[in-house]
């Protein structure tokens, strides 16, 4: 009897070290795929993490909208569902949290290094901060890129959008933005937009040019403008009450492993941007049109009046620093 007692009793032991050495799994949902730049920088943060942490962390993947669309990743992420998440900043504004909605102002950054002067200093922090009381720490901003516009017409002018159904992220700066042009804007997830397109239940869209060869939009849109008019860009986010939980070694270890995914993400975008719109060329099936001077001069004049209109509800204040600090 003796016997079975101390028997039973190292079976727990095995049991309960068993548990504690499982490894903490972190369930990375995004809506893109694998082959764009989000889609390859997740891939490289589970490696790196995996990596780092000696396996005590293991990150599972969940690409293209497999567990969740659009607007129900971030009440997962908050409810616990998922740990982290990689959206485009204009979800943050449905949230609440509407100063991420300056990101979606048409031409805000003039470079890409008028960008990172904003996500990668003070103001892209405080920003990010704005977030923890809705149960969300962010970690970082990923970009993918400058935006074209696509339809099944030619989109030279502002007139050309006239009475165009353009699809959106679900932001009310884009909503500004395409009736500022002209157009009706619907709000669709990303999920659906090549059926849409396919349906012609939307005209067209603006995405980076990898978003649109990834999803295929391209085999349904037969032109597109070169217009760079906006920016698609995401903020790397992971659940507050998981994050603060993990053992400090543990997390410091993440972080590194997301800095060193994060330049690698920003190395890879403009790379498989350009890659994705030599490709789109190769098809033949798609019309691109670069703006001349005068054009673009009448797409500011049509859009850069959405920065006014937006300073109520974003802050007058954050959109001029943010106007300075890309300035510089």
């Amino acid at each position: 009897m003796q016997f079975k007692k101390l028997a039973a009793a190292l079976a727990a032991a095995v049991s309960v070290s068993a548990f504690a050495q499982a490894p903490i799994v972190i369930k990375f949902s995004h809506v893109v795929a694998t082959d764009t730049p989000k889609g390859q920088a997740a891939q490289r943060f589970k490696e790196l993490a995996e990596k780092s942490t000696r396996g005590r962390v293991r990150v599972e993947l969940y690409p293209n909208s497999q567990l969740y669309k659009d607007k129900e990743e971030l009440e997962a992420l908050q409810l616990g569902a998922v740990q982290m998440l990689a959206p485009s900043v204009a979800k943050f504004g449905p949230l609440g949290v509407k100063e991420f909605e300056v990101f979606d102002l048409p031409y805000i950054f003039p470079t890409k290094a008028a960008l990172y002067a904003v996500t990668e200093g003070p103001i892209g922090r405080s920003i990010l901060q704005k977030l923890e009381p809705k149960g969300i720490t962010g970690l970082a901003y990923w970009d993918n890129g400058f935006k074209v516009m696509s339809a099944n017409k030619p989109l030279r002018m502002p007139a050309d959008f006239k009475g165009l159904k353009m699809r959106i992220q679900q932001s009310r700066v884009l909503d500004a933005q395409m009736r500022a042009l002209g157009a009706y804007p619907q709000a669709l997830a990303f999920s659906e937009v090549h059926r849409a397109l396919a349906a012609g239940v939307v005209d067209g869209t603006e995405n980076p040019p990898s978003n649109i060869y990834t999803q295929k939009m391209h085999e349904v849109q037969k032109h597109i403008t070169m217009s760079h008019h906006g920016y698609l860009g995401y903020a790397v986010i992971v659940n507050k009450k998981f994050w603060d939980g993990l053992p400090a070694d543990v997390r410091a270890s993440l972080e590194q492993a997301m800095m060193a995914a994060t330049s690698y993400e920003k190395t890879i975008a403009q790379r498989d941007n350009d890659a994705a719109m030599e490709a789109i060329k190769k098809t033949g099936k798609t019309e691109i049109h670069e703006l001349t001077a005068a054009e673009q001069a009448a797409w500011r004049k049509a859009l850069l009046p959405v920065h006014k209109e937006m300073e109520s509800r974003i802050g007058k204040e954050l959109i001029e620093t943010i106007v300075k600090a890309a300035a510089k």
